[in-house]
């Protein structure tokens, strides 16, 4: 199962999409996602993508536009090129905040994992999260990190934080698509998938458990 995360992708640790349930290296191990259609090659620039300015917005009203902007693009990339390369810009606001304690404290969550030390990652996410309880990016890392414990209860309560933040968040339904197919939820796994898709369609690991999660649920083929 773990294998199947990593290919799903999501948007912390690929930070992936990816998210919230991906190993650091996952964007590494991940196979090339392919275009839901083919496009003509001079359509498949990321340059060819309108681009929102270079800095990371300060304000949260710049956030949300800047979030506002970069899902459209995404949803509308001509190809998965196109579409890596805005899910970065996205990964990147979703990651950002002015607070130096809180990425000082990120910054050792990630080595922490890398060690395989996930009791002392959870305890910096906790304190992460007590500092700053608005930060997706803590509730992104710390259901991952439930999910590699086998908890999948407390990775579900730390994935619906991040939806209730922010319901755009393609990792976090891809995440609750996993959670809940280990559960057993084959019908919710299914719309969280579909729903994950319809904010960014190159998932392609997306699409394929999309479809076989319909002839499981509704026994016929998509």
């Amino acid at each position: 199962m773990q294998q199947r995360i990593s290919a799903i992708g999501c948007v912390l640790t690929m930070l992936v999409l990816a998210g919230a349930l991906v190993p650091a290296d996952a964007s590494a191990q991940a196979p090339p996602r392919s275009s839901p259609q083919a496009t003509p090659p001079e359509a498949t620039r990321p340059s060819d993508l309108p681009r929102p300015p270079s800095r990371l917005p300060k304000s949260p009203k710049e956030t949300a536009r800047g979030l506002d902007f970069l899902l459209g693009a995404l949803k509308a990339a001509p190809d998965q090129e196109s579409a890596r390369h805005v899910e970065a810009q996205i990964l990147a606001l979703w990651s950002q905040s002015s607070s130096d304690t809180t990425l000082l404290l990120m910054q050792r969550v990630k080595t922490a994992t890398d060690a395989k030390q996930l009791d002392v990652a959870l305890k910096l996410l906790d304190a992460v999260l007590k500092l700053h309880p608005e930060y997706i990016e803590g509730w992104c890392r710390r259901a991952t990190l439930h999910y590699m414990r086998n908890d999948y209860q407390r990775a579900l309560e730390d994935i619906e934080q991040v939806l209730s933040r922010e319901p755009r968040h393609f990792g976090a339904l891809a995440g609750l698509g996993v959670v809940m197919q280990e559960r057993g939820d084959d019908k919710r796994a299914l719309d969280a998938f579909r729903k994950a898709l319809a904010i960014n369609p190159y998932l392609e690991r997306v699409q394929e458990l999309v479809k076989s999660l319909t002839e499981k649920v509704e026994g016929r083929d998509i």
